[in-house]
C-alpha cells in the first residue's frame, strides 16, 4: 500500500478517535457509514502495524517528522489499552464510560491536529464517512 493510503487511514482513525462530537452523533447512536471504534483503532494499526512498533520507523514517508511520529505512538498507546481493557468487540459506550478515555481522545485529537496541519487540512471538518475514505484511498 504506499504511503498515502496509510496516511489517510491513519488520519481518519485519529480524527474519528479524537472527536467527542462525533462520537456522540455517530458511534455511541450506531449511525451507518462511519465504523465503529474497533473499526478506527483497526484503521489506524492494521497496515503501519503501529501496534507492534513505533510510528518513529515511519518519519519520512507516512509521518513527516518525529513530532508526528511521538503524537501518533502516545495515540495509539491509549487507545491501544483501551481496547485491551474493554474488548475489541465492546460497544462505543463501554469505551465512551472507560475512565482514562477523555485522555486517550486527547492523543489522538492531538495527533489529528498536527498531521491535518501538516497536509494543509481544516482539522475541524467532520470526519468522512468510510465510503468516502475508501474513495480517497483508491488507486487510481
Amino acid at each position: 500500500m504506499p504511503w498515502w493510503r496509510w496516511r489517510a487511514q491513519v488520519r481518519s482513525a485519529l480524527h474519528m478517535l479524537g472527536d467527542t462530537a462525533f462520537q456522540r452523533e455517530c458511534w455511541l447512536r450506531g449511525r451507518p457509514g462511519y465504523g465503529d471504534v474497533t473499526d478506527a483503532v483497526y484503521r489506524l494499526v492494521e497496515d503501519t502495524w503501529l501496534d507492534n512498533w513505533s510510528a518513529e520507523k515511519y518519519v519520512g514517508t507516512v509521518f513527516r517528522d518525529a513530532e508526528e511520529a511521538a503524537l501518533v505512538d502516545a495515540a495509539v498507546l491509549r487507545v491501544l489499552r483501551i481496547l485491551h481493557q474493554v474488548g475489541a468487540d465492546a460497544p462505543a459506550q463501554a469505551y465512551a464510560d472507560h475512565p482514562d478515555w477523555p485522555d486517550a481522545v486527547a492523543a489522538a485529537r492531538q495527533a489529528h491536529l498536527r498531521l491535518a496541519a501538516g497536509d494543509g487540512d481544516d482539522p475541524d471538518e467532520p470526519p468522512r464517512s468510510l465510503d468516502a475514505l475508501k474513495i480517497l484511498t483508491r488507486s487510481g
